[in-house]
């Protein structure tokens, strides 16, 4: 396993927002965690990033505990993330972004890093970032802000900025979230390809989509994992279907 949380508890004064949770995630596959508002989802996420300091278990990276890794130090442990909106640099074009993404020293410094570099080395990174724009179908973006760009093509430009870091664990916070029907099915066949390079683990509440791109699926209701499986295994249990999706299920039908 790449990464592994282990019975990882996590305690906001009386709320309890994770309770026992453990799932692992291999090089190669894509395990999703989906769960109604509140569920913990986000807060799983946080504990793995070190935003947030579990109060029992841990989560760890090719068997290091991430207990006391800083957030800025994540990056040169091959782990990258995108965020539930698009974070990116409001002054900076699509492809400077991305090139924040590719450099080292600015990913865990200032932007003074990126901006201090020699002319060499700004080509490279620049390179880097193009080919990564290209590979999401958004080469033409390169030299816009994000605020001239579609929410679909800034979600992709997010996306480019964590995968030209060439992470061997991508973490993607709702990368669905907001995306029209043919942007989620963009989306779907990229996730697939990645798969396959890296390890990815995904939260997210469009279940089509999560069912779609994901090996495993964990299920989070209020902290705790109430299914874990295969696509199939987890709509089909009734757990799920009464926690998740709000129904219930006549067993004789």
């Amino acid at each position: 396993m790449v990464l592994e949380v282990a019975g990882v508890t996590v305690r906001f004064g009386g709320l309890t927002a994770l309770d026992d949770v453990s799932l692992a995630v291999s090089s190669g596959e894509a395990v999703g965690v989906i769960g109604p508002n509140g569920a913990g989802k986000t807060t799983l996420f946080n504990v793995i990033c070190g935003f947030v300091r579990a109060d029992d278990g841990e989560a760890r990276w090719e068997g290091r505990s991430l207990a006391r890794v800083h957030p800025r130090d994540l990056a040169r442990l091959g782990i990258a993330r995108t965020l539930q909106g698009v974070g990116l640099f409001t002054g900076l074009t699509a492809a400077e972004n991305v090139m924040v993404g590719a450099n080292k020293a600015a990913r865990t410094g200032t932007l003074r890093a990126l901006l201090g570099l020699a002319d060499g080395d700004e080509k490279r990174l620049r390179s880097r970032a193009l080919d990564a724009l290209k590979r999401l179908n958004v080469a033409d973006a390169a030299d816009r802000l994000p605020h001239e760009l579609p929410f679909g093509v800034q979600k992709r430009v997010a996306l480019a900025r964590a995968l030209v870091a060439e992470p061997e664990l991508l973490l993607l916070d709702e990368p669905a979230g907001g995306l029209g029907a043919d942007d989620i099915g963009d989306l779907s066949e990229l996730v697939r390809a990645l798969k396959g390079e890296r390890a990815v683990l995904l939260v997210e509440h469009h279940m089509d989509f999560v069912m779609d791109v994901c090996d495993r699926v964990c299920v989070l209701d209020f902290g705790r994992c109430i299914a874990a499986g295969t696509p199939d295994q987890v709509q089909a249990d009734q757990r799920v279907l009464d926690a998740y999706l709000g129904v219930e299920v006549d067993a004789a039908a």
